[in-house]
């Protein structure tokens, strides 16, 4: 079977690299940081890693996809789901997360750190 080409390799991985803000290039192009895709021991291509400037922004918008609307318009359930994939997705580690994401919620960060607590107590926030 011979090596996909550089346009099989993007289709495949599209949905990775929306969800990321990840690209492929090509194997001339590659640098030591990229991520190599090999194909029967050959490098056929690399990905490169988003820059961490904009990450939170990348996650929300994929939560946001995944819930099929912004999160200020989410019922409170659908505020709690959210905040469970921002969770489980790293958000929160970034510095200020907690602030943004409760701005861009339209709750307060006493909201979002009770439904954090809920989360980690495995117990239904009020």
């Amino acid at each position: 079977m011979n090596p996909p080409d550089s346009h099989e390799i993007e289709s495949l991985l599209t949905p990775l690299l929306k969800a990321t803000g990840a690209m492929i290039v090509p194997v001339e192009s590659m640098q030591p940081s990229d991520v190599t895709l090999s194909w029967g021991g050959d490098v056929v291509a690399a990905v490169r890693l988003a820059p961490l400037h904009g990450a939170l922004e990348r996650v929300i918008e994929g939560v946001e996809r995944e819930l099929g609307g912004k999160l200020s318009a989410l019922s409170r359930d659908g505020k709690q789901t959210a905040i469970r994939l921002l969770d489980e997705r790293g958000a929160f580690v970034l510095r200020r997360a907690v602030e943004d994401i409760a701005d861009v919620m339209g709750v307060s960060r006493i909201t979002v750190y009770n439904y954090l607590n809920a989360l980690h107590r495995n117990v239904e926030p009020k």
